[in-house]
């Protein structure tokens, strides 16, 4: 009797094989069953079609959600004007201390970047802004201050960082006012974590309906295969051996959604693209669209293939056991 049926021997014969050739009849019987699997969709190409197609259509979703979030956070990276700290220095600060305040926050490890505006630039920026460049000249001096433009890192630029560095900057003696416009910067961040938020519960959602479908799906080709799964047990077949073929159904279901998927995200991706640079045209705005990466997409794969996988797993351990000849 083969070893695959040894758990179901009763008085048999025992064939003695070498380990070498058991790994060998192990990856042999998994190919061939696996092979045989595929034939089966092959064999019935349009119910095929449809259940990848559910699987790949429901993957395809929050994928998308994902890369669009993804991009959502390197736009307000792009933006991250919106937590720039202004620090507007002393009136008796000299451009000496000015230049030493410069040197100090270039070294905190909190700070990106630091740009200076002395008090002459901000009179002559104020003269072209607000036209009244005539009037100001009979001004006996300048009532502008110099100011020191901060832009934190990207991880000090969250709301409670931001306004930490903030407190920590107006304590420096050359500092008179620090500003900082925290509530535009907490929408930005509330409004990235709400995306967030929303694709995680789409995915979990449209997942677990996957796993549902998928189990549903092999749970009828089990029914199908009712007479023929009684006639394997009766000459002696394990469990495990007739539930792997359906779990290697859930595999390939799994495989060409997924695959199915990352071309419709393509699409999809491609299709926005055009539409956004249309859009960003308006505000005269370069923005380039991230598509997925090899990263992205071998992470999408695994978790359909871990999908057809979890459908066929929870089907076949129902089911396959309850089918026993009398």
């Amino acid at each position: 009797m083969s070893l695959l049926f040894k758990g179901r021997s009763h008085g048999a014969e025992t064939v003695r094989v070498g380990g070498l050739q058991r790994i060998f009849m192990f990856f042999t019987d998994h190919l061939r069953q696996a092979v045989n699997s595929l034939g089966e969709l092959w064999r019935a190409p349009f119910a095929s079609l449809m259940t990848i197609g559910v699987l790949g259509f429901s993957i395809t979703l929050p994928s998308t959600l994902y890369v669009i979030v993804k991009n959502t956070e390197q736009i307000s990276e792009q933006w991250q004007q919106a937590s720039e700290i202004s620090l507007f220095l002393e009136q008796g600060v000299s451009e000496a201390d000015a230049q030493q305040l410069l040197k100090r926050l270039r070294l905190w490890p909190e700070i990106a970047e630091v740009a200076y505006i002395s008090a002459d630039d901000s009179l002559k920026e104020f003269k072209l802004l607000s036209g009244f460049g005539d009037a100001l000249n009979y001004l006996p001096s300048n009532p502008l201050p110099a100011v020191v433009l901060v832009v934190p890192t990207s991880k000090h630029a969250s709301p409670r960082a931001a306004q930490i560095l903030l407190d920590k900057l107006r304590k420096q003696r050359e500092v008179d006012v620090g500003k900082l416009d925290i509530e535009w910067l907490e929408k930005l961040y509330a409004l990235i974590g709400v995306a967030k938020d929303l694709v995680t519960l789409l995915a979990v959602l449209l997942f677990f309906a996957v796993v549902l479908i998928i189990g549903n799906t092999i749970r009828l080709n089990i029914l199908n295969k009712k007479d023929e799964i009684v006639v394997m047990k009766l000459v002696g077949a394990t469990d495990s051996f007739i539930q792997r073929p359906f779990l290697y159904t859930g595999f390939w279901y799994g495989l060409l959604g997924g695959l199915m998927a990352w071309v419709t995200v393509l699409f999809v991706l491609l299709w926005v693209d055009f539409s956004m640079d249309a859009f960003m045209a308006e505000y005269q705005v370069s923005f380039n669209l991230t598509s997925m990466d090899m990263s992205t997409l071998f992470f999408m794969l695994l978790v359909s293939i871990g999908l057809g996988l979890a459908g066929s797993l929870l089907s076949v351990q129902r089911h396959v056991k309850d089918i026993e000849p009398r």
